[in-house]
């Protein structure tokens, strides 16, 4: 496939809404395609956003009157404090004071790229339910439309359109959805009903929706599946593993439940007493992770992969991306999630780097503190070596903060194929721990106390994710004493059940 996109950006319009003295600006500045956003904030100085970084405009001060003029030419700002411009993808959001008078505008350039959907058409075109998944900015709204657009040409498409993004300002929808029909909410919490009504009265045979995030959108976006209806949402969440984790979101993915096991069921699978299974079938068949804007991360089947990630297995996923010459290229892929359990993608695992337990490896330290990995490195005895180049890096050491941030040094590394390993904690035991998976060294003998020391620490983890009780194994007074003082300094409740010598610590939230 080919890297075909036309845009349509109805530029003349936004500018024609700004005062003259930014529009002329603007203009002397040029760079039309890479303009983002106009920020207008009253008493502070005019800047646009553009896609390598912000630029003041001027420096003067914005006042009252150039606030007051952009309000008087665009439409009536709603619930959610959004206006727009008619027939146009452009939306003017607005920042209010104590008494609900506007002072600070932020103007975004809508822009409809044409062509956006090529590289999951296949998908779009399978029939099948589309979660997708992003940070702000990154396409999610862009491909829905595109979406919309291409199914159309086929399909009975339906857009219920809460904030007008998809469709454009105005009761005449832009021409980018093509012959999708739009249905407008009145105020965003109203969204579900619409979602329902789309579904009741216009027999649409696929019906997408942006941004779900509340519960109630949550059901409704189940019933619409459930009736047979293909449906292509966005959601609040950059990542499946983040889906899971949002108690009001969870259940578009199966939601998860806890179940306690028998000691001896837990111990045949190796687990905490308490694990977190899937409640029910996903209300999306497919989930798809917009990593950027040309590459994404595809979770052919939400079910395996939830199930996958509630194991400490990794979930069964598709990269796809464009190369250099904008074509698009498919391999399996890693989500974040994954990468956590596995340490290493699988086919470039530590021990492949340092085949020689005492080769020496060059190792890109990204956001972690170098004085305590030297330390650490120098503690076991391991040839690491920290560089300041990541060409000639063998594989980077990272937090697991930021891994899901995603910047750019991540993800060239992952395009490059470099191991990349992941920890839980900017901490020297963490650090440890990495080196001896590198370097293939023996753990330190096994220490009762700290494995059900490290088991509470877990246990306090999940509950801090939102499980509401974790049970722990057995073990006798003092071992149980150590464990209660760690869930009190984590601010948690715990007590103990049961009977010498199965007495036992649950951990829980503060009653």
């Amino acid at each position: 496939m080919s890297y075909d996109h036309q845009i349509t950006d109805d530029l003349e319009a936004i500018l024609a809404i700004l005062p003259d003295g930014i529009h002329n600006v603007l203009g002397r500045i040029g760079r039309w395609d890479e303009l983002l956003e106009v920020i207008l904030d009253l008493g502070r100085v005019p800047t646009a956003r553009y896609t390598d970084g912000e630029v003041v405009l001027r420096e003067a001060e914005v006042g009252w009157e150039e606030i007051q003029y952009v309000v008087d030419q665009v439409s009536e700002f709603d619930a959610d404090n959004r206006a727009g411009i008619a027939r146009t993808l452009h939306r003017i959001s607005a920042i209010r004071n104590r008494t609900q008078d506007i002072v600070g505008l932020t103007c975004r350039v809508g822009r409809a790229v044409f062509g956006t959907i090529t590289i999951i058409e296949d998908i779009i075109a399978s029939g099948k339910g589309i979660l997708l998944l992003g940070r702000p900015g990154v396409g999610k709204t862009t491909m829905l439309r595109e979406a919309a657009r291409v199914l159309a040409e086929k399909k009975r498409v339906i857009i219920v359109d809460t904030s007008n993004e998809i469709g454009g300002n105005g009761d005449i929808p832009h021409p980018a959805i093509g012959r999708a029909r739009r249905m407008q909410v009145e105020m965003p919490s109203l969204q579900h009903e619409v979602m329902i009504e789309a579904v009741e009265n216009h027999n649409p045979e696929v019906i997408i929706i942006d941004e779900i995030g509340r519960e109630l959108e949550a059901m409704a976006a189940r019933t619409i599946a459930e009736r047979g209806v293909q449906l292509i949402a966005t959601a609040h969440g950059n990542t499946l593993e983040n889906l899971l984790l949002n108690p009001t979101l969870s259940d578009l993915v199966g939601g998860i439940e806890s179940v306690t096991l028998s000691d001896e069921e837990a111990r045949r699978r190796g687990t905490q007493k308490t694990i977190l299974e899937r409640r029910a079938p996903p209300t999306f068949d497919v989930l798809v992770e917009i990593q950027d804007r040309q590459q994404l991360l595809i979770h052919h089947n939400v079910a395996e992969s939830v199930d996958g990630l509630l194991r400490n297995r990794p979930p069964q996923s598709e990269l796809r991306y464009r190369d250099a010459e904008g074509n698009v290229q498919v391999e399996n892929g890693l989500s974040p999630a994954s990468i956590e359990r596995e340490s290493y993608p699988p086919a470039l695992s530590p021990r492949a780097v340092a085949q020689d337990a005492l080769k020496p490896v060059r190792v890109y330290p990204y956001g972690i503190a170098r004085n305590r990995l030297e330390r650490a490195a120098r503690r076991m005895q391991t040839p690491l070596h920290i560089i300041n180049n990541l060409g000639q890096a063998e594989l980077i050491i990272t937090t697991k903060g930021f891994y899901r941030k995603r910047p750019r040094v991540i993800v060239d590394a992952e395009r490059r194929g470099l191991p990349i390993y992941v920890l839980r904690a900017n901490t020297v035991s963490q650090m440890e721990a990495c080196l001896r998976d590198l370097f293939d060294l023996e753990g330190p003998p096994d220490d009762p106390l700290q494995e059900a020391l490290q088991e509470a620490e877990r246990a306090i983890e999940q509950v801090q994710q939102g499980i509401p009780e974790v049970e722990l194994f057995a073990q006798n007074a003092f071992v149980r004493r150590r464990q209660h003082e760690l869930a009190r300094m984590a601010n948690l409740h715990s007590y103990s059940v049961g009977e010498e010598p199965d007495r036992r610590v649950r951990i829980c939230q503060e009653t």
